[in-house]
């Protein structure tokens, strides 16, 4: 069952612009279940280890200043190939290269600010998703 769930943020850029409802409309219209779901806010050390891959990156502390400013919508969600079918939902990190429909071209500003987190593989998935939500928490 690991490939049939991935684990998703809503940015704080896209809930401060209103994105929430529409964000999670084009998820559920697009087959996948939420299975756990929550608003909630980073604290920085939330931010510093959740991003720790990336703790040696130039962009590191604009990371986590940008992921604390305000809440995000944390989610599970569960489909048949969940991470490789979100990764493609959502789009490119960049949204000036992401494909016409995709939740970045739709709602993302930048590079920076790109109003959705997708995990990239089915282990990160279990492991992100274990982060913000206990076993008890998911459905």
């Amino acid at each position: 069952m690991a490939d049939n769930r991935t684990f998703t943020m809503i940015k704080p850029d896209a809930v401060e612009n209103g994105h929430i409802g529409a964000i999670l409309e084009q998820i559920t219209t697009s087959g996948f279940r939420i299975v756990a779901m929550k608003l909630t806010q980073m604290t920085k050390a939330d931010a510093e280890q959740f991003y720790a891959i990336h703790s040696e990156r130039p962009f590191f502390g604009e990371l986590v200043e940008f992921m604390t400013r305000g809440p995000i919508v944390a989610a599970i969600l569960e489909k048949d190939n969940a991470v490789e079918d979100f990764r493609t939902l959502i789009g490119a990190t960049n949204p000036e290269e992401a494909a016409e429909g995709t939740i970045r071209k739709k709602y993302a500003k930048s590079i920076g600010e790109n109003a959705v987190h997708g995990s990239d593989s089915d282990e990160n998935a279990a492991i992100e998703g274990a982060f913000h939500f206990a076993g008890r928490e998911m459905f």
